[in-house]
């Protein structure tokens, strides 16, 4: 009966070396596991550090952006307004332009005019001093003619 109980005893210690093995080996995995997890926790942490700082960044383009966009925009608002200042006094010029060149055209009839005018003038005055000249020579004879009579 002592075999048996010996049997007994010897099968437990295998048993009990088999679990104990089988133990180490758990351990060992769930120690792999563990440091696995530990790791994967750390890349997620880093990820999510590196995810925020980059939303940051994001945020902070974005403010930058729409603060330059506002600037754009008051920028784009005053070169309308200058624009539609140019394009009034545009107008004004073209209309005084216009005036001129009416008052311009009418100055130079006028010119035209003057000068035909001083053409005729001229012609008559020419005529005029011809007979002048022609009278003149009328009353020097006449003169002359007196002279002898007396």
């Amino acid at each position: 009966r002592l075999t048996g109980h010996q049997q007994e005893m010897k099968n437990l210690i295998q048993s009990k070396i088999a679990v104990d093995e089988e133990n180490a080996h758990l351990k060992n995995e769930f120690s792999n596991l563990n440091q696995k997890f530990k790791d994967k926790s750390q890349e997620l942490k880093d990820t999510e550090e590196c995810a925020q700082k980059k939303e940051e960044q994001s945020r902070l383009v974005i403010k930058n952006l729409e603060e330059e966009n506002k600037g754009l925009n008051t920028c784009c608002a005053d070169l309308l307004n200058d624009l539609e200042k140019l394009r009034k006094q545009e107008t004004q010029w073209k209309t005084e332009k216009s005036g001129n060149d009416a008052r311009i055209k009418n100055l130079e009839t006028d010119l035209a005019e003057a000068r035909e005018q001083m053409k005729e003038l001229r012609s008559i005055c020419s005529n005029l001093s011809s007979q002048v000249a022609v009278k003149q020579e009328e009353l020097s004879q006449k003169d002359c003619d007196v002279i002898r009579a007396k």
